[in-house]
């Protein structure tokens, strides 16, 4: 199949990477990185953007910054990348897994009031697949206990809630670009805020301690480096010039997928709540429901014919890492069911032609419906 490589570039990039290459200033103080910042920042709808090398350190940096430490706990998801669980231990603070909804694989606003304690500092969203979480039952929950709300929005860039975008409701969103993300240089990451206090705080951070205005050897606290570095703003740039037009054209592709299989009851998509007026689509996500295969088997078929498929093996707490500790496990049925039948395609698949689509639907009915092992039985010989 016809699916595109990822990441893409095209002359753009070039020209800004060789504008960066010719200068003298390769690191984190070229102009381009303040100029990326800006930009990315205003596009997700929030006044400040602080860089840093990678998703992973931006999503330490927003904790580093609000002072979460050692005896508190921080409210994550069940499923997602272990980083949203692991930037909070390596601060010394406790995860708390809690379950999420069945429908949107995102975090359950009722589950995270059950896992509420005296110890509870912030809670971290995902934006499951680039469909946000809702927002407008977690915003209340954080007000009512003095909690920090934070998005991890590593699968989100572009997506909105009621026409406002990832990052811009709690005190900080957090955004990856890494190799696979829908805007990527390959390692990079940023946090956005509307908070002027808290951007002033992870700035100085990931800048060694310094501040604006202050003298190269001067640091007024105990930083870090996480600075992104001019090529990575440079590719950056030139990325986030074509996004929309790529999220549009993702947008168009799901619905033409879910409308070439709307006869097979055999799937079922990740809900897409009203309130989602745009989504990044980084994920197609499904659950396979009445198959005549198991969800390993799909993923198989899917692979053999050419189509990206995968999906989280575990929960986050079933990982090796907190098998024996070092976190609060609450009930999550639905993440653990999930496991079972739930897959995705990545984003790349959704930037296909016409022609593609109309393929890789016809192999997703063919796993889905058990076509695929039929054939291989007929044809088998005796």
């Amino acid at each position: 199949m016809h699916i595109p490589p990822w990441p893409q570039a095209d002359e753009r990039e070039s020209e800004l990477l060789r504008m960066v290459l010719e200068s003298p200033q390769w690191g984190g103080f070229h102009p381009i990185v303040a100029e990326f910042e800006k930009s990315f920042a205003a596009y997700q709808h929030a006044p400040h953007g602080i860089s840093a090398c990678n998703g992973t350190l931006a999503l330490e940096l927003a904790l580093t910054a609000l002072g979460i430490c050692q005896g508190e706990e921080v409210i994550v998801p069940a499923l997602s990348f272990v980083t949203t669980a692991t930037a909070v231990s390596r601060l010394g603070a406790t995860p708390v897994f809690v379950d999420i909804e069945r429908g949107s694989f995102n975090l359950d606003p009722e589950r995270v009031r059950e896992a509420l304690s005296p110890k509870t500092r912030a809670v971290i969203v995902v934006h499951f697949g680039g469909t946000m979480c809702n927002v407008d039952q977690i915003q209340p929950i954080c007000r009512e206990r003095n909690l920090v709300l934070i998005e991890d929005a590593a699968h989100a860039h572009g997506s909105e809630w009621n026409g406002k975008r990832a990052g811009s409701f709690g005190i900080t969103g957090s955004f990856s670009f890494q190799n696979g993300k829908v805007l990527s240089a390959g390692e990079g990451g940023m946090l956005v805020t509307s908070d002027e206090h808290f951007a002033a705080d992870a700035r100085s951070i990931a800048n060694c301690g310094r501040i604006p205005g202050g003298n190269f050897y001067e640091h007024h606290r105990i930083g870090t480096n996480f600075r992104l570095t001019a090529f990575q703003a440079a590719i950056l740039l030139a990325q986030l010039d074509r996004l929309s037009d790529q999220i549009e054209l993702r947008a168009a592709n799901a619905r033409l997928l879910k409308e070439l299989l709307k006869d097979v009851p055999q799937i079922l998509w990740q809900e897409q709540p009203t309130a989602v007026t745009r989504n990044s689509w980084y994920l197609l996500v499904g659950h396979l429901r009445e198959a005549a295969v198991l969800r390993d088997e799909f993923q198989q078929s899917l692979t053999a014919a050419g189509v990206p498929c995968t999906f989280y093996p575990h929960t986050l707490y079933q990982n090796p890492v907190y098998r024996s500790g070092g976190c609060r496990v609450m009930p999550c049925p639905a993440a653990e069911s999930s496991i079972l039948g739930a897959f995705w395609l990545p984003h790349r698949v959704l930037l296909a032609d016409e022609e593609t689509i109309h393929e890789v639907a016809g192999a997703i009915r063919s796993a889905a419906t058990g076509e695929v092992r039929k054939h291989a039985a007929i044809s088998r010989p005796v």
